[in-house]
């Protein structure tokens, strides 16, 4: 118990301050994030208008392999069982044990990144079967598509190298190279993107190999981005390769979690092989789908998360359940404050958005349509998955990995279910609709979970904010479909046509909701402008001592 390792006032006091750093924290990663966000979009932009659709679904399957093992190996099973282990480590032994825990991980990681990244390669065209078996019906498909997997699938090896080092950095609450290194596996497909087709054209090579070649230098110049930081917190040492207790802990929290992340991968290899037998396209308009739905998520949504799961299992491992309650409720009412607006934004507006953004060269208006088809159900589900992603890591911080695992395995269920009754009627978008309903089930049960775990977590007062924010959302959404129903039939023609209601929607969404907010003095947005003037008074600070 707390009273036993700290007094409690003590505990509480380091819980208020680690609430009151959340938006701080949060606010590094989520810059990063952005970043990494824009140039992602910026660079599927390019993808979508220089690449035919062929070439997009062969590209989307082959880079979702190595990018779902990933979680599995890298920043989800591992990074979530490590950071409350090294947390604890930092809590009771200091840097020390805590720099020899992550150098031991280091090595097992390296090991099993190593084998992974070998079998990957030497089995690229079973695993593409596995996920692509319906390209089997268009010649020339599921080939090239082998061909891409297998030259893209050492990304995982940087992955998952990058995914525990960003490990490391959060857990000694270094959030800033760890949130911006991503970024630089967008420049380096963008440059590929545009530098390397012709070159390979000549060469008799497939130019959408390009893509991959991006991505592996992406890869690796992300593990290079870390090395200075890691260094200064003297945690870029050598890897060991001794297991003792510790590592045995790291890998008993870790099994349950591939467990469950395992079940994710299934449920990701139905939806690929689902989306593989209906037609050219669907892969690719339900890719761009989600590609859209990541910038709200990415941006504050994962940046909360990631933020918050140090100070809770820090709590945790001082058995202050009372303040881990409340700094859990402290963050998702901040995610549900942006990921309700994105939800609606999304249901109200999802095709004028995506052609702003991408009907362009390749990209025509049937893409658009079908892309956004699949934005509408994806779009809705973000505060399901908001809700997901605060519960899931306060679970672990708890030392509680099997609850996850297995309601994994109901949202399986729920997503085959739905997928297989409404692929049919709905096509791609039936996958969507089931990838939504599957999420709500997973939301439900986890906070079900929670609440057992802890006995209070202060759900009444999450509801009542967020019922506050749903309403104003509503008024918005319908506020920036009307003017952008308006522009779509009154407004000019052409390019700067097609992008002006996408454009005048979400302006009128963000100015209305954001305008309502600050009349009623709403907290959540309060606290978001007090952490970014802070944030802006520490910079000119620091640019007034450097003058």
């Amino acid at each position: 118990m707390a009273s036993e390792a700290e007094p409690v006032a003590d505990v509480a006091q380091q819980a208020r301050h680690e609430r009151g750093q959340l938006l701080g924290r949060a606010g590094v990663v989520g810059a990063g994030t952005l970043a990494s966000r824009v140039l992602g979009l910026v660079r599927d932009m390019v993808l979508a208008a220089l690449f035919d659709r062929d070439a997009t679904d062969a590209w989307w399957v082959a880079f979702t392999i190595p990018n779902a093992l990933r979680q599995l190996l890298g920043e989800g099973a591992v990074s979530s069982a490590v950071v409350p282990v090294l947390s604890e480590k930092l809590a009771h032994e200091g840097d020390e044990g805590a720099r020899r825990l992550f150098a031991r991980v280091r090595g097992v990681s390296l090991v099993a990144l190593v084998v992974v990244t070998v079998l990957g390669v030497a089995f690229a065209g079973p695993l593409t079967q596995l996920f692509a078996g319906g390209y089997r019906a268009r010649p020339g498909e599921l080939e090239r598509t082998t061909r891409l997997t297998r030259a893209v699938f050492p990304y995982i090896f940087f992955m998952g190298t990058a995914a525990l080092g960003m490990a490391a950095l959060n857990a000694k609450r270094r959030f800033a190279v760890a949130a911006f290194a991503p970024g630089l596996l967008n420049v380096a497909m963008l440059a590929a993107a545009f530098g390397l087709p012709a070159w390979l054209a000549t060469h008799r090579s497939d130019p959408v190999l390009a893509l991959a070649i991006g991505a592996l230098l992406g890869g690796a110049l992300q593990v290079a981005a870390q090395i200075p930081a890691l260094r200064a917190i003297g945690y870029a040492t050598r890897p060991s390769f001794v297991i003792d207790a510790d590592v045995r802990k790291v890998l008993g929290r870790i099994a349950p979690l591939m467990l469950g992340i395992g079940v994710y991968y299934v449920d990701l290899v139905l939806s690929r092989r689902l989306l593989s037998g209906l037609g050219t396209g669907a892969q690719s308009y339900f890719s761009w789908a989600m590609r859209l739905c990541d910038f709200p998520q990415g941006i504050f949504v994962m940046a909360l998360s990631t933020a918050a799961l140090p100070s809770l299992s820090t709590l945790a491992a001082k058995g202050a359940h009372d303040e881990f309650a409340t700094t859990w409720a402290h963050g998702m009412t901040l995610a549900m404050f942006v990921a309700i607006p994105a939800s609606v934004a999304l249901l109200a507006l999802s095709e004028p958005i995506v052609v702003t953004v991408f009907q362009r060269g390749a990209f025509d208006a049937v893409a658009a349509h079908e892309t956004a088809r699949a934005l509408f159900w994806q779009g809705g589900a973000i505060w399901t998955v908001a809700a997901v992603r605060q519960t899931v890591p306060a679970l672990y911080a708890l030392g509680d990995t099997r609850t996850p695992a297995l309601i994994s395995a109901i949202d399986l269920g729920a997503f085959i279910a739905l997928a297989l009754g409404l692929r049919g009627p709905m096509g791609h978008a039936g996958i969507s609709i089931a990838v939504a309903g599957s999420s709500a089930v997973q939301m439900a049960l986890l906070l079900a979970a929670l609440k057992v775990r802890l006995g209070a977590v202060r759900l009444l007062a999450v509801a009542g904010s967020a019922a506050r924010t749903l309403a104003v959302s509503g008024v918005a959404g319908a506020a920036g479909w009307t003017i952008a129903w308006a522009a779509r039939v009154l407004g000019p023609a052409g390019v700067v046509g097609r992008a002006l209601p996408g454009l005048l929607g979400m302006a009128m969404f963000a100015i209305l909701f954001l305008g309502a907010m600050s009349i009623v003095r709403a907290p959540e947005l309060v606290e978001i402008r007090g952490a970014l003037g802070r944030r802006l008074a520490r910079r000119r600070a620091t640019k007034g001592l450097a003058a």
